[in-house]
């Protein structure tokens, strides 16, 4: 009965430790949390954007690897009590948990390393950055599932070996993939457009806002709201035009008098262009031209072609309306029309007839 209350008191001891180091592991947990939670609500208010990045990132990984070592902990305690085999297998899956947690916790941070500088930063190319931190992540994900796999016992030299062996085939398979995968890198690469730009294709019924520029698609916003997703490989094949980047917008308009205003052109068309060379919203280092330039079937046609120095497209139309409505007070003030189209009907002049046989 003596053997019996010892032996109970062994396994009490034992159970007893296991559980505290799983109590202390809790407490340890809740005011891991509490500490740094305080700690990025203080530095949020620094300029600093590294320290809250840092700080946002700790507690969750850290969580994983106070769990996994204090469960470690618990079971080798358990094993010299009692021998279980199955409990040597915590020790390599805690080393795996270890590092992928500090992956985690790299990868968390360069997130909000993105998200800071975006919100803070207003000469950062968002799509570079956006490129730069998807490859930092990449990077991480990869060096830490390799590292994972030699803690749990597997040769890296195997895995890499298999891997270029499985290239080939694994290439045939996701060609489309890979396609996708380069043609982001590309656009990176090129950046013949970034997140924010006014893009569209004059090869494909392709035009909106480019909002996301994944590694397999690119997110486009058209005009009437609607997500467009686009695979990345489209733009290798396609032209694609960025009317975001244009140093101006252009006016080209043709106008057109009545033929009876023909002595009144010369003095219209210079009137205008003396119009658009003091008008404060034209670009008058481009090209500047107001020309009689044709003999339409109704009317006698002249032409504007400027520059805007703007290139926001609803203050051009503002512009634009402002220039026509002036174009017409010049022909209205040189007393001439707008014409518009007309059908002149001429008729022979016709002989009277005489019957003889009717005079008297």
């Amino acid at each position: 009965m003596m053997d019996f209350k010892q032996l109970l008191s062994q396994e009490n001891i034992y159970i007893f430790q296991a559980f505290l180091v799983i109590f202390i592991a809790l407490i340890a947990n809740f005011f891991q949390k509490r500490v740094f939670k305080s700690l990025a609500e203080k530095a949020k208010r620094t300029p600093n954007k590294w320290d809250d990045a840092v700080l946002l990132s700790v507690p969750n990984p850290l969580s994983a690897i106070i769990w996994a070592t204090s469960i470690a902990f618990a079971g080798e305690i358990i094993h010299k009590a009692t021998g279980a085999v199955i409990l040597e297998a915590l020790a390599p899956i805690r080393d795996a948990i270890i590092i992928a947690a500090l992956a985690w916790f790299l990868v968390l941070s360069i997130r909000h390393t993105e998200t800071n500088i975006l919100s803070g930063e207003k000469e950062i190319d968002p799509t570079t950055l956006d490129a730069i931190s998807k490859l930092g992540r990449i990077s991480v994900v990869i060096t830490a599932a390799l590292m994972i796999l030699q803690t749990l016992g597997f040769s890296i030299s195997g895995v890499l070996a298999f891997g270029g062996v499985g290239g080939i085939a694994i290439g045939f398979a996701a060609k489309d993939l890979l396609s996708n995968f380069f043609g982001g890198l590309f656009i990176y690469m090129d950046r013949p457009f970034a997140v924010g730009d006014w893009i569209r294709s004059p090869d494909r019924e392709m035009e909106g806002t480019v909002e996301k520029i994944g590694w397999r698609v690119t997110l486009i916003r058209t005009f009437d709201k609607r997500p467009l997703y686009i695979p990345n490989s489209v733009f290798s094949q396609v032209a694609v035009e960025n009317p975001s980047r244009m140093l101006n917008r252009r006016i080209k308009e043709t106008i057109g008098i009545r033929y009876s205003d023909a002595d009144k052109m010369e003095a219209i068309t210079n009137k205008v262009k003396e119009m658009l060379k003091g008008h404060p919203e034209i670009d008058t280092d481009n090209t500047l031209m107001v020309n009689f330039n044709s003999f339409a079937p109704c009317s006698l046609d002249f032409f504007i072609y400027t520059f805007t120095k703007t290139t926001n497209w609803v203050q051009f139309h503002s512009i634009k309306q402002d220039i026509l409505l002036k174009i017409l007070k010049i022909i209205e003030d040189n007393g001439a029309e707008v014409a518009f189209p007309t059908s002149t009907i001429h008729l022979a002049q016709q002989e009277t007839i005489i019957n003889p046989e009717t005079q008297i």
